[in-house]
């Protein structure tokens, strides 16, 4: 009897396995992953192959409205430090079943490089998507990005700096919309100034020591009129300073003229923000897919 019970626990995580297995299999079968794309070229000076790369998610049936699925563009969190888009392929696969191409992308972390050239990178990232993305069945006309901790904040840099994307192959900004899930580093000026919270320093290894630098990677001091729509969603156990800045954020905009859908999740821890991306019908998709007017 014992020995049934010590198995028991075993045969509970096997079944989960099998599960969750066939759940992708599923998932998968609708869409199409191309991996592993350059979208830096290799003759760049600061090439790095094993993070200037994305993947593409694309359904497997062409749009019925001539022009192209609309697309998102991912990006990971990792305190600026780490992170990878391979732990987040089911977000490709979910958002590719639901009419979306999903462009999941890598950047490279600190150290050695700082969160200036993760913007740029993400950056480029972007041009090569309005630059590449309809070969894919995507819509140039009709990109989106979204993010996640740290890539809610880069995000939203994206969304507000058209002086970052000029400096990387983007003369207009092609964003048409951010989603920002539990977002990182809104206003990294103000935090490393205060540094209110135990283990504040480590922020001080991706964004440097210059306050110069905290403002212009901080995505709350280019808020002006006329920014394409964003959509937040805030959990409501998350750390005070993502609330905080998030809160911040939504208020500057509304300011402007603008008033943001801001979704506070109760219960809602900062990882689970993203791990319940999962779930094809999670609240965040349902609000994704109304913004990007999926089909």
């Amino acid at each position: 009897m014992r020995r049934f019970f010590l198995l028991t626990p075993v045969a509970v995580l096997l079944a989960a396995v099998v599960v969750v297995l066939a759940t992708e299999y599923v998932v998968a079968r609708p869409s199409t992953r191309t991996k592993d794309v350059a979208y830096v070229p290799a003759s760049a000076p600061d090439f790095d192959k094993a993070r200037h790369i994305l993947d593409v998610y694309s359904p497997k049936k062409a749009a019925s409205n001539g022009q192209g699925y609309p697309v998102v563009l991912f990006i990971h969190g990792g305190s600026w430090t780490s992170g990878n888009k391979n732990i987040y392929t089911f977000i490709g696969r979910r958002l590719a079943k639901q009419g979306v191409v999903a462009v999941l992308i890598n950047y490279r972390l600190a150290p050695p490089v700082h969160v200036p050239e993760q913007a740029a990178d993400c950056a480029r990232a972007l041009a090569w998507t309005v630059q590449n993305i309809r070969q894919y069945g995507g819509d140039p006309q009709r990109v989106f990005v979204m993010g996640h901790s740290a890539g809610g904040g880069l995000a939203a840099l994206l969304a507000t700096d058209d002086a970052l994307l000029a400096a990387n192959g983007l003369p207009q900004n092609s964003v048409k919309g951010a989603i920002m899930d539990d977002p990182a580093g809104l206003d990294m000026y103000s935090y490393l100034k205060e540094m209110k919270y135990e283990g504040d320093a480590q922020y001080k290894v991706p964004f440097g020591n210059d306050p110069v630098v905290w403002k212009e990677m901080s995505a709350i001091y280019k808020i002006k009129p006329n920014l394409p729509p964003f959509i937040f969603y805030i959990g409501g156990e998350t750390y005070p300073s993502i609330s905080g800045s998030a809160g911040r954020f939504r208020d500057r905009l509304k300011a402007t003229g603008q008033a943001p859908a801001y979704t506070i999740i109760p219960g809602r821890h900062h990882i689970p923000m993203v791990l319940q991306l999962y779930w094809q019908h999670n609240v965040i998709y349902q609000g994704l897919l109304k913004l990007v007017e999926a089909e």
